[in-house]
């Protein structure tokens, strides 16, 4: 009896499997006939009517597709050939089509307007993409102010005299944010609190927003999300021959950038890129006798180079910045003893980069190498009572393999990293050396079935010798999408960061706090989850397009700056107890009227750590964030308006501090406020475009963000504690020249 159940499941296996491979194909060879000649047409779209299953046929015109007997009706496709439907394909054959009469189409002109942003439904991670149109729909005089239309990335101040600003994704500080630039990893370690100002506007083609984990390929620090900025590049039709920019505001800040480009021979080309900016003026509008923004002088220099024959390409590049920064007090102009309550940074950075890459004759294979070298010095006096310097040495290498199993729906990627920080700070008599090396593999593997999944599953393993710890990042990518143009997407993973206190916290040095090491700093640790839920809906000739998303981050270890125990302390100290993040946000883009489009969304954050022994509130995380941005381009004019919409935060208790208390400093929670912003653009003629715009046209400021301001040499003093904007309306105005 047992033998005949064994045969049974055997046969029964059998007949599956010959049933399934039974199913066959449909295969041949598309032509195109001119006076009885026939010549293979590649391009031709072949597919199953009323299901649209299909293939592409290849260079040679073959095309090979699996039977589908229900539908039987097979449609090829081709642009200038009336479609042909071939029915009664039911069974397996080889079936060689011709198109024999053209279909001659009148000359049509397609006027399309470019997204300001959109999120990529092909891709298994769901990627928000801000176009340059995005872009020039405000100001963006650096990338700090490129995300005043998006509904995911918050930019604030952190602190109320450096200028120094800082991102938030997921209700997460943008240390937790893996930056990127053109898929490398950059802006760490020195370059946190200033970085977002060190990349102009002007210099960016794009920039791409993932939310929750990335690819192990770029490596293992991308908790919350991962930001990408996209440069301009050197060959043709990727970037303008010659760009000027020229812009000023009512805040006596202006700036010059330009970029320019050429071909080097037949195969390559070249790409210089550059910017300035200088503060005439300080400004005090809030009377509080602190400069409103710093004084801010800035040169900036990008060269690049591309290159690109047959099997071999290659991207090099160098970047050199100076910047001085100064500002605290209005009544003193230098910085220099204890009773000169200003502030003095200067900066130097440095960077090379190398992108070299092979291509293999087989499809879809290559073996490339990212090199990337950084220096970074600084060197500040904080009001007379803090002097803090410290310098960067860092490298990065990545070495990538990519190829695919069986065919190209199962491609694969391996490879392995390496990375160097070096970092010397001091700050007043103490000093701090750190030396980092960071040697790595990892393995991901790709599915794509071009039609409805798509899979992403990697596993790196690092090691890092300052810690002396192993790393093991796995992450998981899921994608699904029906006919219907719905995407689902779900991820999970795992990431690490090496904190940076001293220099990613800069902010604790505008206050008279003193900053107090309860525990060594380790490794921070967290988990993500996320889901994310997109879908087009046509209305006539327009698409509305519906985003959602829910991600949760879960720490396994953070690092704490706890300003809730003591009002004139900064305790910092490893996670002890439980940190996590719930951010949710829906997401509405839809053309409302020809060249008009709208832009709706709301965010709602929960999150939570565990400060002085108690799970609370993180503080200055606002619990919603309301956007409605509106575009509307007529012609010769655009008009952009943007509004956001703040909810309360947390702020820390300053029930200690003696100031804050008398003068009504000491609010738990901040107001509800409303930012508004506005600009208006006119094109003339080819090259040249004027813009005219408004920031904070509510004129919303924090009051009195500085405590003991009239008295900055007391322990009072504490100008750390910001959670709303700092300066009022702003008024701007700008020039561009461009020839294509």
């Amino acid at each position: 009896m047992k033998t005949n159940k064994i045969t049974l499941i055997i046969f029964l296996l059998l007949a599956f499997t010959t049933g399934t491979f039974a199913q066959g194909f449909i295969e041949g060879t598309v032509y195109e006939e001119n006076n009885g000649v026939r010549t293979p047409l590649p391009g031709v779209n072949v597919y199953w009517k009323i299901v649209n299953e299909g293939t592409v046929t290849d260079a040679n015109g073959h095309y090979k597709i699996p039977l589908h007997e229900r539908i039987g009706c097979l449609v090829f496709s081709c642009i200038s050939y009336e479609n042909d439907t071939v029915h009664h394909m039911v069974e397996p054959a080889h079936y060689d089509h011709v198109f024999n009469t053209a279909h001659m189409l009148n000359e049509v002109e397609i006027k399309a307007r470019e997204k300001a942003s959109y999120i990529n439904t092909i891709k298994p991670i769901a990627v928000q993409e801000i176009t340059s149109e995005g872009l020039r729909r405000a100001a963006c005089c650096s990338l700090a102010e490129s995300f005043e239309t998006n509904a995911s990335v918050d930019v604030s101040y952190s602190d109320a005299v450096t200028g120094a600003k800082q991102i938030e994704l997921l209700g997460l500080s943008g240390l937790y944010t893996q930056m990127m630039a053109e898929n490398m990893p950059n802006f760490r370690g020195l370059a946190s609190a200033f970085g977002l100002n060190y990349v102009p506007g002007t210099w960016m083609n794009g920039i791409q927003i993932s939310k929750g984990t990335s690819s192990v390929r770029n490596g293992y620090e991308s908790i919350s999300g991962q930001i990408n900025v996209d440069y301009k590049r050197p060959e043709a039709g990727e970037s303008e021959k010659l760009f000027l920019n020229l812009y000023g505001n009512t805040m006596t800040m202006t700036e010059l950038n330009f970029n320019t480009r050429w071909n080097v021979g037949k195969h390559g080309s070249m790409m210089v890129l550059g910017h300035a900016n200088h503060n005439f003026m300080s400004m005090d509008d809030n009377g509080d006798g602190f400069m409103d923004d710093p004084m801010v002088t800035q040169g900036n220099l990008f060269m690049r180079y591309n290159y690109a024959k047959d099997w071999f390409e290659g991207m090099w590049g160098a970047k050199a910045l100076s910047e001085r920064r100064f500002g605290g007090m209005m009544h003193h102009n230098t910085a220099g003893d204890s009773d000169n309550m200003h502030f003095l940074i200067n900066t130097t950075r440095y960077e090379a980069f190398s992108k070299t890459g092979f291509i293999f004759d087989r499809d879809d294979t290559s073996l490339g190498l990212q090199q990337q070298f950084v220096y970074h010095d600084l060197k500040s006096v904080y009001f007379g009572r803090t002097d803090y310097e410290a310098n960067q040495l860092s490298y990065y290498a990545n070495l990538l393999f990519d190829s695919y199993l069986v065919n190209v729906h199962h491609k694969y990627s391996v490879g392995a990293s390496y990375s160097y920080d070096k970092y010397n700070e001091s700050l007043n008599d103490s000093t701090f050396r750190r030396i980092e090396h960071v040697p790595g593999v990892f393995a991901e593997y790709v599915f794509n079935d071009d039609h409805h999944w798509s899979v992403i599953a990697g596993f790196r393993a690092d090691y890092n010798s300052y810690y002396k710890k192993m790393l093991y990042t796995p992450r998981l990518h899921v994608r699904f999408k029906t006919h219907d143009e719905f995407a689902i997407r779900a991820s999970a993973g795992k990431g690490y960061r090496s904190p940076n206190v001293l220099a990613e916290n800069s902010t604790m040095f505008a206050s008279a706090r003193q900053i107090v090491f309860v525990d060594t700093p380790k490794m921070e640790e967290a988990w993500n989850y996320g889901i994310n839920l997109t879908k087009g809906i046509d209305i006539g000739w327009r698409e509305l397009t519906i985003s959602a998303d829910f991600y949760r981050t879960d720490f396994v270890n953070q690092i704490v700056l706890d300003r809730d125990a003591d009002a004139h302390q900064v305790r910092i100290y490893n996670l002890d107890g439980k940190s996590y993040s719930n951010s949710a946000q829906i997401e509405a883009n839809c053309e409302i009227f020809r060249d008009f489009d709208l832009t709706l969304a709301f965010r709602y954050n929960d999150v939570k750590m565990t400060i002085n022994d108690t799970l609370m509130e993180k503080p200055f995380v606002n619990r919603y964030k309301g956007l409605v941005t509106m575009s509307y381009a007529p012609g010769t004019w655009q008009f952009d308006f943007t509004t956001q919409f703040n909810a309360d935060s947390r702020v820390p208790n300053l029930s200690g501090n003696k100031t804050a208390v008398e003068h009504g400093q000491d609010i738990r929670r901040s107001p509800f406020y409303v930012i508004m912003n506005a600009q208006i653009t006119k094109k003339l003629g080819k090259c040249w475009e004027i813009y005219v715009g408004g920031e904070n046209l509510t004129n919303y400021t924090q009051k009195y963000p500085i405590i003991s301001a009239e008295n900055p040499t007391s322990e009072d003093f504490d100008a750390s504690m910001v959670w709303g904007p700092l300066s009022g309306i702003r008024a701007y105005l700008g020039v561009r020249f461009s020839v294509k």
